[in-house]
């Protein structure tokens, strides 16, 4: 199925107060949190979401479906997004938007010499900026008609998200800790709790990354985002 498809959309066109009615975003997102933003946004938005977690899942996916847009987290557990931006980028028919996301600025260049045809910096939390990054990419025949709305509404997901996440870092520590989980944790932190504006927990995380790039011992900063995590998990809110 192809969810761009006019006859599946012609009796859904957007409007000034939905203008992304019709479209479907596939977010390739292994951030719960993250994940839920994206849900509220679109829900907000008028547009339907699908999710995947990981570069498989996202895969299995558009064997099946052809979005309208994708966004593609960056950093995700079984790859890199650059790769599936790639993919989709010089696949045909394409996908009408390919987005990258992250909490690393510096993703974005990497995303849009991939094939992005932009790039959202995480917190995605403004329903105005989310739908701009959208619609300025869109075809005619897919814009709202008349004149659009905005509105500077401001997202903030369901803290018991953030302890979902909290949970999964907690499940990977306890499974293995050798480098390359470190640097996948420690990249999933800062994204997710940058987001949240957990500033401890990004402050933890920045530090192992930062001691992981540069070959120094990472055994305290290790323990100390672990224990972080715990303290999250046992506090009845994420923040």
């Amino acid at each position: 199925m192809d969810d761009s498809d006019p006859f599946v959309t012609a009796t859904r066109l957007p409007a000034g107060t939905r203008p992304l009615l019709g479209l479907t975003i596939l977010v390739v997102e292994d951030s719960r949190y993250a994940c839920e933003a994206m849900r509220l946004l679109c829900l907000h938005s008028g547009a339907r979401i699908r999710r995947a977690d990981c570069l498989k899942s996202a895969r299995r996916h558009l064997q099946i479906y052809r979005p309208s847009v994708i966004v593609i987290d960056m950093g995700l557990p079984d790859g890199s997004g650059a790769d599936l931006i790639e993919e989709l980028a010089q696949a045909s028919p394409r996908v009408g938007v390919i987005l990258g996301t992250s909490g690393d600025l510096a993703a974005e260049e990497l995303a849009l010499d991939s094939g992005a045809d932009g790039f959202l910096a995480k917190p995605v939390s403004s329903l105005a900026a989310f739908q701009a990054e959208i619609l300025k990419r869109l075809p005619a025949d897919r814009q709202p008609l008349g004149p659009r709305l905005l509105f500077d509404e401001h997202i903030r997901p369901d803290p018991l998200a953030y302890q979902d996440d909290m949970a999964h870092v907690a499940d990977i520590l306890n499974e293995r800790s050798d480098g390359q989980t470190l640097d996948y944790v420690a990249q999933f932190i800062q994204g997710v709790a940058r987001s949240a504006e957990d500033h401890v927990l990004l402050t933890a995380a920045q530090a192992l990354a930062r001691n992981r790039a540069h070959g120094a011992p990472v055994t305290a900063e290790a323990a100390r985002v672990a224990g972080l995590v715990q303290d999250r998990l046992h506090q009845k809110k994420a923040i």
